[in-house]
């Protein structure tokens, strides 16, 4: 086994796990004290291991798993490294994610080439090892001096066992390298009144069977933790009491990092790991939490999707980076947006009369047929009542759909993904994946990852571009598609007045479409909010939201 170092400095890890329930808040833990750390001058990153046999997130129903995040390099990513993204102001890599899928078959693979020569392969130690092998690699490929690490799921169920062996087996290897945190939930029974700490109790002995005792619990909790509560999970699940961190309900994840603070958790780590803080505080993410909550202006934006509904729920995780950066284009303009969801199937179905008291609209990206018309009935709404549109991916491709039925008279036109039969395919499949779907090669083959796009002088794209990124005329954006506009259609649509404000360097790839002479009606092949950030919000976002104020 190699010993990675960046530099004189051996590199430092933070499991993080979840206790009591699922979605309790481990991706967002992680991504703060990523940040809390960072402030204090030390070169961090994260690491997401998911407990799935898939091998990455593309093929994962958004409703059930949540966001698609794609990374620069053009991995099909859980939203938490979005989430750590957004919170490091940095790129994370493929060398960051991991599933079981993804670890099973490079186990087989090394097998299949010899390279445990001769050796009987075995779940245990051959998976926990490949596993610890991958996060020291990582931890070599970003330079980290200290590596945060959330293992998805939570203790106590068999999927993320052998993730726990190997952060087991790290820190019998080394004892003062490796630190362990549970975020465990603390509920509130109605009828009761009273905070309940067995089950974090509980929590705590799984994670204790499978050899581990956490350094660190993270108490989630409507509401801050008190003081005998606090001290009743000391004595039971034998952490010191300082070590017992609140983590209440708050307006916004990017208060976490803060709220933390007030525990001095930054300071209670590098202590226990023997470090010292280079440099303090957390300056500038404080400065952009109190603008964000010191907004004097409002918006109302409403999201026109379909993967936000699961039962009597609604759920937004599918879209939580078009979230974030709807937030992040707010914090430029003064405003707090307030978010609607809105289903473009009972859009479909009953018409767009509740459209009309937005001031600004997003159809985002999607997949298939379901909920299609709605979108294009949308879409025409913003059009001809001039208001805000923002179309991402899917919502780039509807507003061609639109434009050419109703505008440039091709009354059948479509994408071949929703009618393979259409007259008009002014969206069809770019060429290099028909093979791919006839041989059913759907995981991982589709335009993944950062592409440059040229972006057209005069056009409201550029305008946008120009006040962050002045005289650059290429960017680069995150993708995430296997259908295009079709070129075969380019001037039979432009000479009806859809603008092409976007292309690939050769101009053979529409990248983003407008019309230029409505307020706001920008659609893009690329997925800006990919790499929107709250202390660098995407241009596009914060031209949205401006021109949405404005109405």
């Amino acid at each position: 086994m190699t010993e990675e170092t960046t530099g004189k400095q051996t590199t430092k890890y933070i499991f993080v796990v979840g206790g009591v329930m699922s979605g309790v808040g481990k991706g967002i833990t992680v991504a703060a004290i990523a940040r809390i750390l960072k402030s204090k001058g030390f070169k961090v990153s994260a690491i997401k291991i998911d407990p799935y046999i898939n091998v990455d997130a593309g093929t994962m129903n958004p409703v059930e798993h949540g966001e698609v995040f794609v990374t620069e390099d053009g991995d099909e990513t859980d939203q938490d490294i979005g989430n750590y993204e957004r919170f490091l102001n940095e790129n994370i890599y493929r060398e960051n994610y991991m599933t079981t899928g993804r670890v099973y078959q490079a186990v087989i693979a090394k097998e299949r080439n010899l390279e445990y020569k001769g050796k009987c392969v075995q779940v245990v130690p051959h998976i926990p090892a490949e596993v610890r092998d991958r996060i020291e690699a990582a931890a070599i490929k970003t330079q980290a001096e200290i590596m945060l690490i959330e293992i998805g799921g939570t203790v106590g169920e068999y999927e993320n066992l052998l993730f726990l062996e190997a952060a087991r087996y790290m820190r019998w290897e080394k004892p003062d390298d490796v630190l362990f945190v549970i975020v465990s939930y603390l509920p509130i029974p109605s009828k009761v009144g009273e905070m309940k700490t067995k089950p974090t109790q509980h929590a705590v002995r799984a994670l204790n069977a499978a050899g581990i005792q956490p350094d660190f619990i993270v108490a989630r909790a409507d509401v801050d933790i008190d003081e005998p509560r606090r001290k009743k999970i000391s004595i039971f699940c034998n952490v010191a009491k300082e070590d017992v961190i609140s983590a209440p309900d708050i307006e916004t994840v990017y208060d976490v990092p803060i709220n933390f603070e007030k525990d001095n958790l930054g300071e209670r780590i590098l202590k226990k790991f023997g470090l010292t803080a280079r440099q303090k505080d957390l300056v500038d993410w404080r400065a952009m939490v109190d603008k964000y909550k010191n907004a004097t202006k409002r918006v109302k934006i409403g999201i026109v999707g379909k993967y936000f509904a699961t039962g009597d729920f609604c759920l937004a995780d599918s879209y939580i980076s078009v979230i974030e950066a709807i937030k992040h284009g707010g914090l430029v303009n003064d405003c707090k947006p307030e978010l609607v969801w809105l289903s473009a199937e009972d859009i479909e179905k009953d018409g767009v009369d509740q459209l009309k008291n937005y001031d600004g609209i997003i159809v985002p990206q999607g997949w298939g047929s379901r909920g299609a018309e709605g979108k294009i009935k949308t879409i025409q709404f913003c059009r001809e009542h001039k208001v805000p549109y923002f179309g991402l991916c899917y919502g780039m491709q509807m507003a061609v759909i639109e434009f050419a039925r109703n505008v440039a008279g091709l009354n059948q036109a479509n994408t071949e993904e929703a009618d393979p039969a259409t007259p008009h395919p002014v969206i069809h499949i770019m060429p290099e994946q028909k093979e791919l779907l006839a041989k059913k090669q759907y995981g991982g083959t589709i335009r993944l990852g950062g592409w440059p796009c040229q972006i057209v002088p005069g056009t409201h794209l550029a305008k946008a571009y120009e006040v962050v990124k002045p005289g650059q005329s290429v960017v680069s954006e995150r993708h995430r598609h296997r259908y295009e506009f079709n070129n075969a259609y380019r001037e039979q649509l432009t000479a009806k007045g859809l603008t092409i404000a976007g292309t690939s360097p050769d101009g053979q790839i529409v990248e983003a479409i407008e019309i230029t002479d409505h307020p706001f009606f920008i659609g893009t092949q690329f997925h800006p909010e990919y790499i929107s950030r709250p202390l660098e919000p995407h241009p596009l976002f914060v031209e949205f939201v401006r021109i949405c104020l404005q109405k």
